[in-house]
């Protein structure tokens, strides 16, 4: 039993179908999960590049560092050239395993001051001796006031230098992936770096923002679950309804395997197998297996026939021939010789002409050479009461002998129906030869000219047997014909009688 299911057409069919099948999925799965999990990585990247872009925008148009609105749910770190905390997000405690110190109340430059440096107090200049202020004319007082400076007229301004403008470096922002600690939770980010020139001269600085991988990982690890767990399901499904389709599909095949088994067992040939309604390859292997069943009927029909007709035919010569044989041993004088040795060549004959046909029956064939028609017809009717007409000379492919045999038994049946005249034309036509053997005798039935090439027929059952034959002289010479790819066929003559027309392939 599992032998035969391993052999099983139905559970090899499964098997393949389901390993396709997890084949597919498998590979489907992996494009999808790397798939999902490079396009979430990108939103991270993405988003930390915003966040990043965003502060450094900020920064570079003037925004002093204390005033920029760090997300505390993400981390944020701004440093300056030598890698020191400017600004932070306030619950942004470690990063990549390092702790990040909370940024001074007063940064030094670089990086701009929350808090504007004291200016310096201004010294007044020493004052004039005193001096009796006396009023002008006009009523003017030149004294100044004390602790005023007054520019001397030699004095000139220096021209005030353009600010200098603040930019985000050029180039792509600098990717990296870590950790951070944010409000006591670690948890990994990627995170996008850009390089910022402070305004005024105030230095360069970094900023670095993150986002956070976890939901992105989180997705995929529920995905991947999701398929572990529903693929085993789905192979199930897929073998269970592939075993039942395949089962159903081979439903009609075991049926005709069965019933085939069962013809073998009871040898009757006139079962058949059944055809199911479909129109699919199964279908047509039923009616196929049916038509050679019928042709296997027919030809163990045919054999049984045959040698059951063999017998009866044998039977006959082999009995005169012992009776002839006893006579002559109780009384030799009444031996008849003549007749003796008519029987002996009949009986010759006979065996002949069946071991003839059980070579063609077996499928034998002789190697084929050149011959001109003409001849042939000249040597079959040299001696006989026949003519020869020749309408073309054609040149045909086959055996001398066994072609010699198909003429030699057309024109002995005509000898033995015809009244005067018996007459051989050869011609061509269509790519074939046809040679007609025509008669004047009483012809054959219209609904006996298949009958005729049957073995051991005889229409005129009244006859005897000696003037008769055994009736296998029209079914050799068809069987002749066949072998030779040619067709034999009886028709009504010109002369009146039958016409029987070898048609033969021309010879290339």
């Amino acid at each position: 039993m599992a032998a035969d299911v391993r052999g099983s057409l139905r559970t090899r069919t499964t098997v393949a179908a389901t390993a396709v099948v997890a084949v597919a999925l498998v590979i489907a799965g992996l494009a999808v999960v790397l798939l999902l999990r490079a396009n979430l990585g990108s939103q991270a990247q993405l988003q930390a590049e915003v966040t990043a872009q965003q502060l450094a925008s900020q920064l570079a148009g003037g925004t002093a560092i204390a005033k920029l609105d760090l997300d505390d749910e993400s981390p944020v770190r701004i440093t300056d050239a030598k890698g020191n905390v400017l600004a932070a997000s306030e619950k942004l405690t470690e990063l990549n395993g390092q702790p990040v110190q909370p940024p001074r109340a007063t940064p030094s430059k670089p990086g701009g001051s929350t808090t504007a440096p004291p200016k310096p107090a201004t010294t007044p200049r020493p004052s004039t001796p005193s001096s009796t202020v006396t009023d002008d004319d006009d009523g003017d007082d030149d004294d100044k006031s004390p602790g005023r400076d007054e520019p001397d007229d030699d004095d000139t301004s220096a021209p005030t230098a353009p600010p200098d403008p603040g930019r985000v470096a050029e180039g792509d922002a600098e990717y990296s992936t870590g950790s951070a600690t944010v409000d006591g939770r670690t948890a990994e980010y990627r995170f996008a770096a850009l390089k910022v020139k402070l305004p005024k001269g105030a230095g360069d600085v970094t900023v670095q923002a993150g986002a956070e991988l976890a939901t992105a990982r989180d997705a995929v690890s529920t995905v991947s679950q999701s398929m572990l767990i529903g693929l085993p399901l789905l192979l199930a499904i897929v073998a269970l309804v592939t075993w039942m389709v395949t089962r159903r599909a081979l439903a009609p095949v075991e049926a005709i395997r069965t019933e085939l088994a069962g013809i073998t067992g009871s040898r009757d040939l006139r079962r058949r197998v059944p055809v199911p309604e479909s129109r699919d390859e199964v279908a047509r292997l039923a009616r196929t297996t049916n038509d050679t069943l019928t042709a296997l009927e027919t030809s163990v029909a045919q054999q049984r026939a045959f040698v059951a007709d063999a017998s009866h035919e044998l039977r006959s010569p082999i009995a005169s021939l012992r009776t002839q044989l006893e006579v002559a041993a109780a009384h030799p004088e009444l031996l008849e010789l003549d007749e003796l040795i008519a029987d002996t060549v009949r009986l010759q004959h006979l065996a002949a002409d069946l071991l003839l046909l059980a070579r063609l029956d077996a499928g034998d064939h002789v190697d084929p050479q050149r011959l001109y028609v003409a001849d042939l017809v000249r040597d079959a009717i040299d001696g006989r009461r026949a003519t020869m007409v020749i309408d073309a000379e054609p040149v045909v492919l086959g055996n001398k002998s066994r072609l010699e045999r198909i003429l030699g038994n057309l024109l002995d049946n005509a000898e033995r129906h015809t009244g005067k005249a018996i007459r051989v034309v050869i011609s061509e036509a269509g790519g074939q030869a046809m040679i007609q053997v025509q008669d004047d005798g009483p012809g054959v039935p219209e609904a006996d000219r298949e009958r005729i090439f049957e073995r051991f027929v005889r229409l005129d059952d009244a006859r005897s047997r000696d003037e008769g034959g055994a009736g296998l002289g029209l079914a050799i010479a068809r069987d002749l014909a066949q072998a030779h790819e040619g067709t034999l066929t009886a028709h009504t003559s010109p002369l009146g009688g039958a016409s029987f027309d070898l048609r033969l392939p021309l010879a290339t």
